[in-house]
C-alpha cells in the first residue's frame, strides 16, 4: 500500500509535465483510470437524468409499497454498459439499450455524457441491433493534428489528408468512394484540403486533370503535374466532352474483354486512372446569356455522365466550390446525387451546407453549421457510411507547388485530353499492379 501510494503521488505531481510531453502515457496512467471512476460513479444518475432509465414498478405500486411497508423505492433499470476500453486519446464502450429505446435517445444524451465524464466530446453510433457504441475523446485531436503527412507513393488512389476527431487518420480513398463534393467559404480550409489531396496523389501513377474557370488562379499551381488544365468554361466543356469520350472508349474495351471495370483488365491493357479536380463549381453553372446557358448545360451534362460512369472506368471526380445550391440550375442537384463523398467546411450560407450534407445526415448538417471562423481547416465529412469531424493538414500553396514540380516527370500524357485543349500529343502511360504500393 505504501508503494502504491508513493507511485500514485508521483504520478499526480508529475502529471502536468507528463501530459505535456507524453500525452499517451499520461492518458493511460492517469486520465483513463480517472475517467473510469467517473463513469462508474455517475452512470446511474446520468442515465436517469437523461431519461434513459426505466422504473421497475408502476408508480402506484411504488407509492403503496412505501406507505404500507416503509421500504425504499426500487432502483430504476438503467441500460447495461460493457467494458470500458482505452483508445489513444479516449475510450470506448458498448451500451445495451432497454426495450423501447432507440439510438437517437443516446445521441441526444451525448453532450451530457461528455460533461459528466469531463471529456472533450462523445460520439454515439449504432453497433448492432439493440446495442450502441460510445466513443469518447479526452482532448480535441483537431487542435493539433499529429498524423504524418504522406509524401511518398502509397496505395493507389488513397491519400491521408488529415486527422479525424477520433484521432484516426483522415483518408480519402477514391477506390472506395470515387466522387467527392467539397464546399467551404473563403479561408475555411477548402484550398488547403485540395493542396493535401494533390500532394498525396502527385507521387502516384495517376493522371490529374484540372478545371478552374477563374482563369486557372488556383489549379495552375499544380500545372507541371496536370495532364490537362481548362481555365475557362469553353475549354472546360471541350475537356469534359473529351473525358466522356475517353470513358466510353474504356467502356468498349471492358465490354470486349468481358470484364465489368478497368480493374479487371490485364495489367498491360489497364488504362491510367484519371482524377478530375473542378475548382469553383459555380463558375461552370452561372449564366448571363443564352450562349452561356448552352455551355453551362453542356458542362453539367458531361459532369453528370462522368459521375455515373467514371467509377468503374477509372475516372474520378473531386468537385469544389464556395457556394453550391439548387439556384445554380437543375444540374447541380442531379450532380450532387452522384457525388457519394461530401466534405463541408465553414460556409457563408446555410443552403450550401444543406446541399452538401442535408440528404445524408441531419446531425452532420448541424455539426457543419457549428464550425466557427477560428476553426480553419475543420470540416465535416459524410458518406452513406456515416459522418465525422476532421481537420486537414496544413499544406501551404508553396509546398503544393514544389511537390507538383518535383513529381512533374510522373505526369501521364493522355492524348485524348491533350487534343481537346490543343496540347501536343505523346505516349500514354499505364498504371502499375493494383497489389503494389505504387
Amino acid at each position: 500500500m505504501v508503494v502504491a501510494a508513493a507511485l500514485a503521488s508521483g504520478l499526480v505531481i508529475a502529471g502536468p509535465a507528463l501530459r505535456r510531453h507524453y500525452p499517451v502515457v499520461w492518458w493511460v496512467c492517469i486520465g483513463f483510470p480517472a475517467a473510469c471512476i467517473r463513469i462508474v460513479r455517475t452512470w446511474r444518475p446520468l442515465m436517469a437524468g437523461c431519461g434513459l432509465a426505466i422504473s421497475r414498478r408502476a408508480a402506484l405500486t411504488v407509492v403503496s409499497g412505501l406507505v404500507g411497508n416503509g421500504a425504499p423505492p426500487p432502483q430504476p433499470r438503467v441500460p447495461r454498459r460493457g467494458l470500458v476500453l482505452p483508445t489513444r486519446d479516449g475510450f470506448r464502450l458498448l451500451i445495451r439499450m432497454l426495450p423501447g429505446q432507440v439510438p437517437e435517445d443516446f445521441v441526444k444524451a451525448a453532450p451530457a455524457m461528455a460533461h459528466d465524464w469531463e471529456v472533450h466530446a462523445v460520439r454515439v453510433s449504432t453497433w448492432r441491433p439493440g446495442v450502441v457504441r460510445v466513443l469518447a475523446s479526452a482532448t480535441d485531436p483537431l487542435k493539433e493534428p499529429r498524423v504524418p503527412r504522406q509524401r511518398t507513393p502509397g496505395r493507389l488512389l488513397r491519400v491521408t489528408v488529415g486527422v479525424l476527431e477520433t484521432g484516426a487518420q483522415w483518408v480519402i480513398d477514391l477506390r472506395q468512394v470515387p466522387h467527392w463534393l467539397i464546399v467551404g467559404a473563403t479561408r475555411s480550409g477548402k484550398s488547403t484540403l485540395i493542396n493535401a489531396l494533390v500532394a498525396g496523389l502527385s507521387p502516384q501513377r495517376v493522371a490529374l486533370v484540372g478545371i478552374d474557370c477563374k482563369g486557372g488562379m488556383e489549379l495552375s499551381l499544380y500545372e507541371p503535374r496536370l495532364s490537362a488544365l481548362a481555365t475557362n468554361r469553353g475549354q472546360a466543356v471541350k475537356l469534359l466532352r473529351a473525358l466522356v469520350d475517353l470513358t466510353l472508349d474504356r467502356m468498349t474495351v471492358c465490354r470486349e474483354a468481358r470484364v465489368r471495370n478497368v480493374w479487371g483488365l490485364p495489367e498491360k491493357q489497364r488504362p491510367v486512372p484519371v482524377v478530375v479536380i473542378v475548382d469553383e463549381l459555380a463558375e461552370l453553372f452561372l449564366v448571363a446569356s443564352r450562349g452561356e446557358k448552352d455551355e453551362a448545360q453542356a458542362a453539367a451534362t458531361a459532369l453528370i455522365r462522368l459521375a455515373q460512369l467514371g467509377a468503374a472506368l477509372g475516372v474520378f471526380l473531386v468537385v469544389a466550390g464556395q457556394r453550391v445550391g439548387s439556384d445554380l440550375g437543375p444540374g447541380v442537384t442531379a450532380l450532387r446525387a452522384q457525388l457519394g463523398g461530401r466534405i463541408c467546411h465553414r460556409v457563408a450560407d446555410p443552403g450550401t451546407a444543406e446541399m452538401a450534407l442535408g440528404d445524408l445526415n441531419p446531425d452532420a448538417l448541424h455539426a457543419a453549421q457549428s464550425i466557427t471562423p477560428e476553426q480553419a481547416g475543420t470540416a465535416v465529412l459524410a458518406s452513406a457510411d456515416g459522418w465525422d469531424r476532421a481537420r486537414s493538414h496544413l499544406v501551404p500553396e508553396t509546398e503544393a507547388e514544389a511537390i507538383a514540380a518535383e513529381c512533374a516527370h510522373l505526369t501521364p500524357h493522355v492524348p485524348e485530353l491533350a487534343e481537346a485543349i490543343g496540347a501536343p500529343t505523346g505516349p500514354s502511360l499505364h498504371i502499375e499492379r493494383l497489389d503494389s504500393d505504387e
